[in-house]
């Protein structure tokens, strides 16, 4: 088998950790895999490259930001390839650039536009384990760039894509994907396997053991991913095609997101268009809208809610604060104290009554849901904030997700 093992910063956070790896790593090759191995920075290292350019200027360039962040990566793949070849396994440590990484020409948060693998293949046909250095690639000028967040789980995904690799295992410091938060529900239990649209909106709506991109490339790349830890032995979480899951559960996970606000415009103007110029003024803003409801149009105005990020509530109120001069929105309000709960299942393609489900828990437990959105797999909530913990509790015991 072709393995690509991907460790993040906590995986690697120090010397002796960057020893386990080895240990792992040499563990996967003595078993007679081929393995390419992707790491991040040391777990602190990138917030101190930052901290270092800070003390020379507020607003350094992205392109020389990026030549400074990237050597995080190199710094770790060549410790982690001196370290396999001191236990007896030849490695060898490649930059995104030696990987054949090439990405677009947006410093800081490049996309990956191909991948060249002729030069990892070379290596491994000469028996020897690639430790490629994550989060980075050039662009068609020959300029270092970065993936952005989740870089280097991103730099895994595409690799394992381009060597048409068995499975690529993410490595991180929790055991797999689980119904929800264990912190919050403490029988939440861990999945064996998860389509990749479940884990999407799992991941979107809040779970935090894998990025969008990552996944997203996954599923078009149709590359099997496990999520597992790397401190233990444990099995990990398969994230793989609908139809390579035999039993698909009604309710896979419940998330809580709780980086949400809600803004509410009062007195809309009714009229053709209104909301288009809204909303494309918010997409101009690169403000990320979510939710929204309109309400029925009464004496020619009308109201509109919706829900952003609570990063994007600045850029959100500087749109908005125009329409309210222009007089085309009477008036606006903002709410920080909510979440947004979501309960998300394939199971539902086929299965009615789960929305319903989830509502009567709500009125059950004297919860008002302030808004609701659905999609085939998902039914999301907005509710107070204070009553998170309580939500994702009583709706993980209706779908008696710990059995």
């Amino acid at each position: 088998m072709l393995i690509v093992q991907k460790f993040g910063g906590t995986s690697v956070g120090d010397l002796e950790r960057i020893q386990n790896v080895a240990n792992r790593v040499a563990a996967t090759r003595k078993a007679g895999n081929d393995v390419v191995v992707v790491v991040s920075a040391m777990s602190g290292e990138t917030n101190k490259l930052v901290g270092f350019a800070e003390h020379f200027s507020t607003n350094p360039a992205r392109a020389e930001m990026d030549m400074l962040l990237s050597s995080g990566e190199r710094v770790t793949a060549a410790l982690l390839s001196i370290a396999l070849q001191e236990m007896g396994i030849d490695a060898e440590a490649m930059t995104g650039r030696k990987a054949g990484i090439v990405t677009d020409k947006h410093h800081t948060k490049a996309r990956i536009e191909e991948i060249n693998p002729q030069s990892m293949k070379n290596v491994l046909k000469e028996g020897k384990v690639v430790v490629v250095a994550g989060f980075q690639g050039v662009n068609e000028n020959g300029d270092v760039t970065t993936l952005g967040r989740g870089g280097s789980d991103l730099s895994a995904v595409a690799i394992a894509g381009a060597l048409k690799a068995d499975l690529c295992e993410i490595y991180t410091d929790v055991t797999g994907i689980f119904t929800t938060d264990p912190r919050i529900e403490p029988k939440a239990k861990k999945l064996e396997k998860i389509s990749y649209d479940e884990m999407l909106e799992l991941a979107s709506l809040g779970a935090k053991v894998l990025q969008n991109r990552s996944v997203e490339l996954a599923k078009k790349l149709d590359v099997n991913l496990v999520t597992r830890s790397s401190f233990c032995d444990e099995e990990g979480t398969l994230i793989t095609k609908e139809e390579n899951i035999m039993e698909k559960p009604l309710v896979s996970g419940i998330a809580l997101d709780r980086n949400q606000a809600r803004i509410s415009l009062m007195g809309v103007k009714d009229r053709p268009g209104i909301a288009s110029d809204i909303f494309n003024a918010l997409a101009d803003a690169e403000v990320n809208v979510d939710m929204i409801i309109q309400n029925k149009a009464v004496d020619d105005t009308t109201n509109i809610d919706f829900t952003v990020p609570v990063g994007d509530l600045h850029d959100a109120k500087s749109v908005v604060d125009t329409f309210v001069k222009s007089g085309e929105i009477k008036d606006d309000s903002y709410n920080e104290d909510i979440c947004k709960v979501s309960v998300v299942g394939v199971g539902m393609k086929s299965h009615a009554g789960v929305a319903a489900q989830a509502f009567s828990t709500m009125a059950k437990e004297n919860i008002n849901i302030n808004m609701i959105s659905t999609s085939e797999i998902k039914v999301s909530m907005v509710i107070d904030e204070k009553y998170a913990e309580l939500a994702v509790r009583s709706l993980h015991n209706t779908y008696e997700l710990d059995k």
